[in-house]
């Protein structure tokens, strides 16, 4: 996206595999194997468990493996149904069963005492004799699980030695190295990089050979102290770390041209996300080489594949930042960043431990959450919706029922005196939503529903007998995310100067532009849009109706912080739901017609943020962030000549130290030029792998259909 050099540190043959893998050669080539559990009669009476314990068995056994020349790290997803997010093996002509994600799983524990470790405690778990019958049941299962994943084990390293003798020279010297890598890992625990970069891979890829979609979690953390001593010992160098670090990264193309369930929302939303730097559970700081290299991979390969996430706070080594912004400034959005202690202090203000506090990781695009030890989902809903019905552009169908929420065009404005009956109305539309969800989290996690590979890296599913779906994670989340809060408080604006400041119109004459979509009144319209001043230009006005907004769902949310086991922490998100919600949107006050694709999560509305980046980061932090414990995101677009030369840099680093001052969670920056995006629409044979970050995820701009490519393009560029 811009004419930054980038320094060529990999070798040329890596550079080669990674160019392969981001054109898809890999992700074209998956295989749609017919396993089955049909006919199988010695799992008619088996549990759900059990037969998923097998469907694993079956998928290691039969699953084709790929090892390429010159590969330094091994064990691919080969299997086609893993990208379409089920396990693929078969039953009744379907998939068997459904797979899980938004959850970063506890690879950190699990690399550290290997499976043997696990394996040690189901046995000592089991040998106590006081777990009920579905208890037994599932540790017998993870325990086939754990046989199997010995299985892909074994067949890779008999792969690997027919390959030492059938080659010869630095291919034969490769393949040996590689072999002596896997040879003790993930079965036990490292002993060198090497190891523990191939363990980490093979742990991850085993879950997402069989479907899984898991995150990484804080991949610097657990690798950096295995680098730091085979340094320090002279068993490697920065460059042949950086080398197998980059290996690392390919793997995670595999999935790269393979047909995607996600429709029109881009090819790289596998969650499969990294977090990098800040503090482990005991203060200390994390960042080390490891993150360095990292940033340089990401840097020199442009695989936007794993969404990475550095932790940042007024600590922040200067050439840290510095990396930062020298990898954000070339596009593709892959890199973004939390604000550490803001984030350690919401989880603490919301009653996890300190430790505990400090271990925060992600779901796989930026929810919140302690990796490891959480079953995690999020409920997210459009607060445009409440106003809708409050004005009367919009009700509730009931001939579809409640459970349907068919939203269908209003035909009735309520009238309301003042300003402050409005929004009373609106504010009981919202307390409907907030409490529907509610309602639904009491069943969150209670499902029985297995996913026993994901229970056996979640804590404390060994301990207490219980799966990941039937509440055996440590920490059950269910967090209500509220979105369009930027667009709900500008047009609450709007509508209190217009209607009951300056008296322009009646609520009822407004109401009617609306319900005709702004039909005759373009003059009005267009004032709306350039006359106002809207969330993310520093106004206090405006900040204040949307901070109202957002003060009250906090209310709302936090009436129930924890009930039938189920903690809910708020969140406020879009993901790009703002396309789907145009749906039942309506022409809005704020100046937009029906059907418009408005603002991304706690961003501003497109177009209205006027008065440059500070200003769009000091109105996002107006609204008090320390009270949304399960995160938000805000985007930044730039436009890559603000960003050149050492000036244009010392900015980036500038917006950075600004976003964490003023008390922002996390950030996310693209430098984009629109010209070449209009390009890349016309001419996408030329633009295969021009990466943009789209949410809580980067992807290849031509896997993007047009209405998402629209919003992405229709993002205020900043200068």
């Amino acid at each position: 996206m811009t004419a930054i050099h980038t320094t060529h540190r990999l070798s040329p043959l890596t550079r080669e595999l990674a160019a392969r893998a981001l054109e898809g050669e890999w992700g074209r080539a998956l295989v749609d194997l017919p396993l089955t559990l049909d006919g199988r009669d010695d799992l008619k009476d088996a549990s759900d468990e059990r037969r998923y314990a097998h469907c694993i068995k079956l998928i290691a056994e039969q699953a084709p493996l790929r090892v390429l020349p010159g590969e330094r790290i091994i064990g691919s997803a080969t299997l086609k149904q893993g990208p379409m997010h089920c396990v693929p093996v078969y039953a009744g002509g379907k998939p068997a069963f459904g797979s899980s994600s938004h959850v970063t799983l506890g690879f950190d524990k699990a690399l550290a005492v290997g499976y043997r470790g696990l394996r040690t405690q189901i046995n000592e778990r089991l040998a106590r004799g006081d777990l009920d019958e579905r208890g037994v049941d599932l540790l017998e299962s993870m325990l086939i699980c754990l046989d199997a994943a010995a299985t892909w084990h074994r067949r890779h390293m008999e792969l690997l030695e027919e390959r030492i003798a059938a080659s010869s020279g630095d291919e034969r010297r490769t393949y040996e190295q590689v072999r002596d890598a896997l040879r003790n890992v993930p079965e036990n625990p490292p002993t060198t990089f090497h190891e523990a970069v191939q363990g980490l891979w093979f742990l991850f890829g085993f879950q997402r050979l069989c479907g899984n979609w898991p995150g990484h979690g804080r991949i610097d953390q657990m690798l950096g102290p295995y680098l730091e001593r085979d340094l320090a010992a002279g068993r490697i160098t920065l460059d042949e770390a950086r080398e197998l670090l980059a290996h690392f990264w390919i793997k995670g193309c595999d999935w790269i041209g393979a047909e995607t369930m996600f429709g029109g929302s881009g090819d790289g939303q596998h969650y499969q996300n990294v977090v990098l730097g800040g503090i482990d559970a005991e203060g200390r700081e994390v960042t080390n080489p490891v993150t360095y290299l990292v940033l340089d991979v990401i840097e020199e390969l442009r695989i936007p594949d794993f969404p990475t996430t550095v932790r940042i706070s007024p600590r922040t080594p200067d050439r840290l930042l510095q990396r930062i912004a020298e990898v954000q400034r070339l596009g593709g959005g892959t890199v973004a960043v939390y604000n550490e202690d803001l984030i350690i202090r919401a989880l603490t203000r919301f009653g996890y431990s300190l430790d505990e506090a400090r271990r925060f990781a992600n779901d796989g695009c930026w929810e919140v959450q302690v990796p490891g030890k959480t079953n995690f989902v999020y409920h997210p809903f459009d607060t445009l919706l409440p106003l809708q019905l409050a004005l009367g552009l919009s009700r509730r169908d009931e001939r579809w029922g409640e459970r349907a929420r068919q939203i269908v065009p209003g035909d009735t404005c309520p009238e309301y005196a003042t300003f402050d009956e409005l929004y009373a109305a609106f504010g009981e539309a919202l307390a409907e939503e907030v409490q529907r969800i509610h309602a639904i989290a009491d069943r969150h996690a209670s499902s029985g529903y297995p996913t026993t590979l994901v229970s056996l890296l979640t804590e404390d599913c060994i301990e207490r007998g219980r799966g990941y779906h039937d509440r055996g994670a440590r920490y059950n989340v269910y967090a209500p995310h509220a979105g369009g809060l930027a667009d709900t408080g500008n047009s609450l604006l709007a509508i209190k100067r217009l209607v009951y400041d300056e008296r322009r119109l009646t609520l009822a004459e407004l109401v009617d532009n609306l319900r005709r979509d702004w039909e005759g009144q373009e003059v009005l319209r267009r004032e709306v849009l350039t006359r106002f001043d809207f969330y993310g230009n520093d106004r206090p006005e405006a900040d204040a109706m949307t901070r109202r907004v957002f003060d009250d769902f906090l209310a709302l949310v936090g009436q129930v912080r924890e009930r039938q086991g189920v903690l809910r922490p708020a969140g406020v998100s879009t993901f790009g739901r703002e396309i789907v919600w145009r749906q039942h949107r309506r022409a809005s006050a704020h100046g937009h017609h029906a059907r418009d694709i408005l603002a991304t999560n706690f961003s501003p509305t497109p177009g209205s943020d006027k008065t440059g980046p500070t200003a769009v980061i000091k109105s996002h932090c107006a609204m008090d962030l320390v009270r949304l414990t399960n995160g938000t995101a805000l985007e930044l677009k730039l436009d890559p000549s603000s960003v050149r030369g050492e000036e244009g840099l010392q900015s980036m680093i500038g917006l950075l130290r600004t976003f964490v001052d003023l008390g922002g969670i996390y950030l996310q920056i693209d430098v984009v030029d629109n010209q070449v995006l209009r390009e890349a629409q016309q001419h996408p044979e030329r633009y295969a792998t021009l990466a943009v970050r789209v949410a809580g995820w980067s992807a290849r701009f031509v896997t993007l259909d047009k209405d998402w490519q629209e919003m992405i393009i229709n993002r205020t560029v900043q200068v």
